[in-house]
This record gives structure tokens, sequence and C-alpha cells, in this order.
């Protein structure tokens, strides 16, 4: 088994999600270089811009060439091969390169300072060929990151950010919201389920009275794969065994992973009768709504709503609350224009 670098940018990696995450291509002029891959080797792909380590694709066919590629963002790599996730994660899950135990680790790293560019040679072009040590270290993290998903809120190591003071001051700036969200929920007298990871922070920001709603497993019949996917959501909002809504709140971070998570639950469940809405400042309307209209999520288009934080505020502060339904998300929320 060998290990080869695969890059994303972050519109292609949304795009293999679209098309199913099971083929990824390569331009014609690396027809070469994929004949070294065999059946069996291990594509570990890489978030380029973001500097982010995001999945594991195992390769189960030898390359073939697509001679009429649909018109997507596929088109253009046509040396193609079919591969089995076998770790996927969005932006904010993707581990950055630059954290000190990946940086000190990897051999093409470890002996040069961060901030100079002399490390990125093996990134200029698909499928270098990994050192085996290389790749069996970033295979079992990546694997550990997926079953136990530390966030990285992008503008963390990993790219060109604001002052550190910055980040914290956006990373306490979305976990507000995601924090009044969910009490917006519980006091409606739905069950909340967030993240793991968040969860301590979480119930720091709400009322002790509202913690019992705050579930500690999901009470979900789904097969395993959509489970990790709902569980990666921001917001849920649950009644008996079924979701009501779910929300991704959107402060910085790339909006295209959180409507990436909102398509893969959507799709793994067709029949799923669930809301899903993005949170963000007023500002970023303009870009959620460019976003949802995107061709890659035009299956959700209709069922993916726009919710301003100014709103949530408003919701949040409503005396009536406890009284009210989930209905009252309709007269807040917004949807993209054709």
């Amino acid at each position: 088994m060998a290990y080869f670098l695969v890059p994303f940018t972050p519109e292609t990696w949304v795009a293999f999600h679209e098309r199913g995450a099971n083929v990824t291509g390569f331009r014609k002029r690396q027809q070469g270089m994929a004949k070294r891959v065999n059946r069996n080797d291990i594509f570990l792909c890489y978030l380029t811009g973001l500097s982010r380590w995001c999945g594991v694709l195992q390769v189960e066919s030898e390359p073939y060439l697509e001679e009429k590629p649909t018109q997507d963002a596929l088109a253009p790599f046509i040396v193609r091969f079919k591969v089995t996730p076998i770790v996927t994660l969005d932006a904010e899950k993707a581990i950055p390169i630059r954290t000190d135990e990946v940086w000190n680790t990897l051999s093409f790293t470890r002996e040069h300072k961060q901030g100079t560019s002399r490390w990125t040679g093996p990134f200029r072009m698909s499928l270098n060929r990994i050192t085996e040590d290389d790749g069996h270290y970033l295979l079992e993290l990546l694997k550990e990151q997926q079953a136990n998903p530390k966030p990285y809120p992008i503008g963390s190591k990993g790219k060109a950010s604001p002052s550190d003071g910055q980040v914290d001051d956006e990373a306490r700036e979305s976990t507000k919201y995601q924090a009044r969200v969910a009490h917006i929920g519980a006091t409606m007298g739905f069950r909340i389920w967030v993240p793991r990871s968040d969860k301590a922070r979480i119930l720091k920001l709400v009322p002790d009275s509202l913690h019992p709603s705050f579930l500690d497993s999901l009470p979900l019949y789904y097969p395993d794969e959509t489970l990790r996917t709902v569980e990666q959501i921001d917001v849920l909002w649950i009644k008996g065994q079924s979701m009501a809504r779910a929300f991704e709140i959107e402060h910085t971070t790339a909006i295209y992973s959180g409507l990436l998570r909102m398509l893969d639950l959507l799709e793994l469940q067709p029949d799923m009768n669930i809301r899903v809405h993005i949170a963000a400042p007023s500002a970023r309307k303009e870009e959620v709504f460019q976003q949802i209209r995107r061709r890659a999520f035009s299956r959700i288009r209709h069922r993916c709503s726009y919710f301003s934080y100014d709103l949530v505020d408003v919701l949040a502060k409503n005396p009536d609350l406890d009284s009210m339904t989930d209905k009252i998300i309709e007269k807040y929320e917004e949807f993209a224009p054709p």
C-alpha cells in the first residue's frame, strides 16, 4: 500500500461530495503519475488555501479516462479513480498542517521554520508520493479526528488570519450564538444536541434550568454514516426520536462547509422531514445566499434558509418564548432569491 498527496480546493472538495464522494480526478497531464497508483493505495487529501488535511480515500480502481465529462467542477479532471472514503472532514474539523504536532512530525515540514514556503514543494502537484511513515501517521491522525473531532475554527493555525486575540473573540462570538439558538429551542421544549466538543462551552452560556434539555447521545436510529454527519451539526432541535430543525452557525467560518453538512444530512436520509438553517451576521447574508445558490447545493436550496444574528437576539429575548412553537422561525427566516 502506497500513500499519495491529493490537494483539493475548498470548491473541489464540495464538488467531490456533491458527486457522491466515490470518484476523484486529475488533469490529463498527470496521466503518467496516475499509472503509479494501484488499487488499495491511499489518497491523503489536503485543502489548499487553508493548509489543512481533510480526508483519506482508498483507491478502488486503476486510472481511467472519462472522455465525455459532464460540465461540472470535475470536468477538467478526466484522469479518474473510483475511491472509497475512509475519512472526510469539513474545513473546521480538517487538521491544520501548522499545528505543532503535525508540523514537527512530517518529514517534509519538520526541518523548516513556519512562515517560510520552502516546505510546499510536494503540494504543487497532485499524486506526489508520501513516505510510508508520513502516510501512516496522517492516516491514523485523520481517523482519530473523525472519531473524536476537535474543532479548528477557520483563522486558527493553517491560514493567514487576524491576531490570536481576534480569533479568540470570533470563536467566542460564534459560541455565543450557538448557545442562543440552543437556548431558544430548549425554552420551546425541544431536546438539544450540540457537538460533544462544544457542549461544555455552550452549557456555561445557558441557564442551569435548561441543562437537562441537552442530550449526551442522540436518540436517533440512523446508519452510523448518517449519525457521524448529524453529530457534527452545530445545533439540533429534537422532538421525540426525530430532528425538527438543524442550525449551522457561520460567524466567520466558511459557509460552504456548513451547507455541505446539511447536504450530506439530507442526501443520506432524503425522506427526513427536517428544516435546516444557516445562522450568521447580517453582514454575511448575501454571502450565505450566494453559497446556497451554488449548483452544488441546488437540491437543498428550498429547504435551507438564512437566520440572522439580529433575529436570533430578538427571539431569544421574547418573554413568551416558552409558549411558542418552532413555527415562529418561519416568520424570521429568509430564503435565497433566484
